[in-house]
């Protein structure tokens, strides 16, 4: 066997991620190496966090990138705040709701589950009453943006009953950051993960989390160690904190947090409300050439990520012929159905720098052709 070099094709990345990634950011990618305890890269950390604070609209200290994809983000922050023994409310509208379960079991703790429908929003009703009839519990966690369905919880709302009832919150927004409004602060929400190949327009394999104060002191009240080395934030903040010296933790992927500081600098020059209406807005002109073509949304328009839509499949259609088709014909990639919608739905991402009105008109036209 003869191998060559890899030279990927220009693809239109229009799935549930990662998302197309801007000139920019690429450039940024391929800066020299320096390392990772070079006083230039400390004081490049402190410039991500501080952007990262912006993106997450927070003032936690604790808020970093995780050297790991939104995946990682999200045991990072279930390994830290839960210890055996515990019982956690955990939402479940898709299939990312049904990973959050995974982790509290792995942990050894109980999860208390409040199922809703695929392609619904998390039910505040039905955790209001959770949180009553479970009140040892300590956790409340949930999907912001359920990357699986497109549906779009209400965060503030659901942190507002785990407050109420004295739980920490857990909440996934790998594809909310960026893309939707996101105000840990405001909405005070206790630990947050989310993913750079988003809305964030990143390459992948990072995850920016925050960790409120009160986290903080949950995580450094623990009686159990963290059941994994890598992921305890106890022992990462000696290396993302602090004046001058950093601790050795482990080798950052230097070049991925250029590309990452590159991103959330774009978005801090770009403005996140003007980000937000951007996806917004994109998503109103995709809306209306899917409607064009008889394809219809599976969430109900209140509760519709503007960055992931997902489409219910024309009935006689070939859902594997068809996005084939697209990948080779169009170099075009929508994304297949998960769990129960699996052949049943389309996801089609708008998500950071593939939102935008040239990659709209190529889906358009390019399932107009496949679908005849």
């Amino acid at each position: 066997m003869t191998i060559s070099r890899f030279i990927p094709p220009q693809r239109t990345l229009m799935g549930p991620g990662p998302s197309d990634v801007s000139p920019r950011v690429l450039q940024a990618l391929s800066q020299p190496t320096i390392g990772h305890l070079d006083p230039l890269f400390v004081g490049m950390m402190d410039e991500v966090k501080a952007l990262l604070q912006y993106a997450f609209q927070t003032e936690n200290p604790f808020t970093i990138a995780v050297s790991a994809p939104g995946s990682a983000g999200m045991e990072a922050c279930f390994v830290n705040l839960i210890e055996a023994g515990d019982t956690v409310i955990v939402c479940r509208n898709g299939v990312f709701g049904d990973r959050m379960r995974e982790n509290v079991e792995r942990c050894g703790a109980t999860a208390v589950m409040v199922d809703d429908e695929w392609g619904k929003p998390v039910d505040p009703a039905k955790v209001e009453q959770a949180l009553r009839d479970n009140p040892q519990a300590s956790v409340l966690a949930f999907v912001h943006a359920e990357t699986s369905t497109g549906a779009l919880s209400d965060a503030k709302a659901l942190s507002a009953l785990a407050k109420e009832h004295d739980c920490l919150t857990i909440v996934d927004a790998v594809t909310s950051l960026g893309g939707v409004p996101l105000l840990v602060d405001e909405w005070q929400l206790d630990a947050v993960y989310s993913g750079s190949q988003k809305c964030l327009s990143c390459v992948p394999g990072l995850s920016p989390v925050t960790f409120s104060p009160r986290a903080v002191e949950k995580m450094q009240k623990r009686e159990q160690k963290v059941q994994s080395w890598f992921l305890d934030q106890s022992l990462v903040l000696g290396y993302w904190s602090g004046e001058g010296k950093r601790s050795y933790h482990h080798t950052a992927p230097v070049n991925s947090l250029y590309a990452l500081h590159e991103s959330l600098l774009m978005l801090q020059q770009e403005g996140l409300e003007n980000a937000w209406q951007r996806h917004h807005d994109m998503h109103e002109l995709l809306k209306s050439e899917l409607e064009a073509l008889g394809i219809a949304f599976l969430v109900e328009a209140p509760y519709r990520l503007p960055q992931l839509n997902a489409v219910a499949i024309p009935d006689g259609v070939d859902d594997a012929s068809v996005r084939s088709r697209l990948l080779n014909e169009y170099n075009l990639e929508i994304g297949a159905g998960l769990g129960a919608l699996a052949g049943k739905a389309w996801r089609i991402g708008l998500m950071g720098h593939t939102a935008r009105k040239e990659n709209i008109a190529l889906c358009a036209k390019a399932l107009k052709d496949v679908l005849g």
